[in-house]
């Protein structure tokens, strides 16, 4: 069994990156791969570099592989030195799919089964993107139409840049900065197209705020409400709901309705926060019916400061 030169195979300094290897290696699969390749032997070739990227791209196997040390040379017969960490199982998959790997891949990695044959080629890479949504199309859902540009390889093997229009269906009860997965409507490759990926973003609204689940939303009332008690009518995303306030209710009190918030596995609740709002005292009979307040009630909201 010879040794491989996985850094020589791939034309990178042993040092190289991380980024540096993914570059060499997608390189040379659009150059040496077999469906576009008039290059020969381009299908061992292809082959062997994807083992190489295998195990360079993979932080762990990298690691391994660099412990042999640089004693060992491209061709010489290699046998793994004593206490080898042998038994690694590895399992071809990811963006790779399975492959037909060599056998001193396997004596480094546990071996891939021994009856594996053929190649899977690469498939696209994923594709991430943003999707702003209003909190009402975030609770009822809603259906967007989108104008993307992924990239793409063409029959040429040449990286190209693809236009496509989708219609997403965007779930109830989607939540911010929650990703919704398109599958196969990423960047497309040999193997086949990757994913999309898109990131929600729930846009603010005019008088709920979002925190999780819950939806607060802030109810004024009049003084004379709050002292007194009253039903009052607000709106949720679900619809209106008739919501008792009790008396004596004091500003900045807060109420749950239960389940009212965003869809959900339990759902979310929202939030009354109690806001007393006084009356514009614009005329003289508004400012007689306050003095009259003020005289009758006789009411210091800071005699708790004298005791």
């Amino acid at each position: 069994m010879q040794y491989k030169d996985y850094y020589k195979i791939l034309g990178v300094p042993r040092d190289a990156s991380a980024e540096d290897i993914k570059k060499a290696y997608r390189r040379l699969a659009r150059k040496y791969h077999p469906d576009v390749s008039r290059e020969p032997q381009a299908e061992e070739r292809f082959k062997e570099l994807t083992e190489a990227y295998e195990v360079l791209r993979d932080q762990n196997k990298r690691s391994d592989y660099d412990q042999l040390g640089s004693n060992w040379q491209a061709g010489q017969e290699f046998r793994p030195p004593p206490g080898w960490r042998q038994g690694a199982q590895f399992h071809s998959g990811g963006i790779h799919g399975q492959a037909d790997f060599s056998e001193f891949f396997g004596s480094l990695f546990g071996g891939l089964g021994g009856n594996r044959r053929g190649y899977q080629s690469p498939r696209g890479e994923d594709q991430q993107s943003r999707i702003e949504i209003s909190l009402e199309e975030a609770y009822h859902g809603a259906q967007r139409t989108l104008q993307l540009r992924v990239p793409g390889i063409d029959n040429n093997g040449r990286r190209i840049v693809q236009e496509k229009s989708l219609n997403v269906r965007i779930p109830a009860g989607v939540g911010d900065g929650q990703k919704i997965r398109l599958a196969g409507q990423g960047a497309s490759g040999p193997g086949g197209n990757g994913d999309l990926f898109l990131e929600v973003a729930v846009q603010p609204h005019s008088f709920y705020q979002l925190q999780g689940r819950d939806l607060t939303l802030d109810v004024p009332l009049a003084p004379w409400e709050a002292a007194l008690g009253t039903q009052v009518q607000v709106p949720t995303l679900g619809g209106k709901v008739n919501l008792n306030i009790p008396a004596n209710t004091q500003g900045g009190q807060k109420l749950r309705l239960k389940g009212r918030g965003m869809p959900g596995t339990p759902p979310g609740d929202q939030y009354i926060v109690l806001r007393i709002v006084n009356p514009p005292v614009t005329d003289d009979a508004a400012r007689a019916a306050f003095r009259r307040m003020a005289d009758e009630l006789g009411f210091d909201p800071r005699r708790h400061w004298e005791s």
